[in-house]
């Protein structure tokens, strides 16, 4: 097994195994062959092996586009400061913009509220050919919900116990959904970025110690804080009923930022090269129309030269 299938298999959650999330390490680097590199040495190790990565993220998803078959949607899952923002930014900042589109998930609208917690996801699904990227997503309904029960009023469910058989619904709900996207040709590959308490607080400290920062930090992200035990309850229960094989969830250490961004590129290309796609067919007749056209701009070359020799003759 590579170096880089094992810290893959290390990363995501065998379906029917338990996310374990407080066991998994949120400094954790790659292995002991990263273990001993000084800070330095390994952000710059991780900015390399990002950089690589970001380059076969855009030919991946120029074949992507090209080919136009599959849809990839990237779920990112964390709790505040962990990272998202800055992962997207970074990861795909080598891919053609006119192929990504990117949704935020924040309290829904009163139409939303009508509809099935599912119905706004749906519409936000990407094309064929195109990379849609969910920076929170239908995971708050089985998350967020969770530690606040008394949101769920808000969308007018019919009557009935909120209990351990309700969130069930919900998860098979889930699986069912992604199970379709699935087999309709949208790949979902699901992300938790796994960061520390303490490394939290030291980023929440410097939005507030940083001019320019301070803008990122909200008091209400110090208030959901609070509640950290139950989101990561919350988060093992979602995580483990909803690693499937058609939509894995990966748990991404992310307390070092670059070693974070550079394992998602991986997983991301390898995901779209794992889609089997391959470059459109030319038909005989497009060949035969792209050679006749390739005659007329040969022949617009020849003109031009024998105008300048003409100009330069007289």
């Amino acid at each position: 097994m590579s170096r880089r299938e094992r810290i893959l298999k290390k990363l995501v959650v065998e379906p029917g195994t338990q996310a374990r999330l407080a066991e998994r390490d949120p400094a954790w680097t790659g292995g002991k062959e990263f273990e001993q590199l000084s800070e330095a040495k390994l952000k710059g190790v991780a900015k390399d092996i990002l950089k690589r990565g970001v380059k076969e993220l855009s030919d991946a998803q120029e074949l992507l586009w090209a080919s136009d078959s599959y849809a990839l949607l990237i779920v990112f899952q964390a709790l505040d400061a962990a990272g998202k923002d800055s992962t997207i930014e970074h990861v795909m900042s080598g891919v053609n913009p006119q192929g990504v589109q990117v949704v935020s998930f924040r309290q829904p609208s009163s139409e939303e509220l009508d509809h099935d917690f599912l119905w706004r996801i749906s519409r936000a699904l990407p094309e064929r050919g195109r990379i849609g990227i969910f920076n929170r997503s239908h995971y708050e309904e089985v998350v967020a919900l969770r530690v606040h029960p008394e949101w769920i009023e808000a969308q007018r469910l019919p009557p009935g116990p909120r209990g351990k058989a309700f969130w069930k619904g919900r998860f098979d709900d889930i699986n069912g959904f992604e199970r379709h996207l699935d087999r309709s040709g949208t790949k979902v590959v699901k992300f938790f970025l796994h960061v520390s308490k303490d490394e939290q607080k030291r980023r929440f400290m410097a939005r507030l110690d940083t001019p320019g920062k301070e803008w990122k930090f909200k008091a209400s992200d110090v208030a959901e804080r609070s509640h950290w035990d139950e989101y990561m309850q919350a988060f093992e229960e979602a995580v483990t009923a909803t690693s499937t094989p058609w939509a894995p969830w990966y748990v991404i250490p992310a307390d070092h930022k670059p070693v974070m961004q550079a394992i998602v590129a991986r997983i991301l290309v390898d995901t779209i090269q794992g889609l089997g796609l391959s470059w459109p067919e030319v038909s005989d007749k497009d060949r035969t129309a792209n050679a006749e056209a390739r005659e007329r701009l040969e022949a617009e070359g020849d003109d031009a030269g024998k105008r300048r020799s003409d100009e330069r003759g007289s």
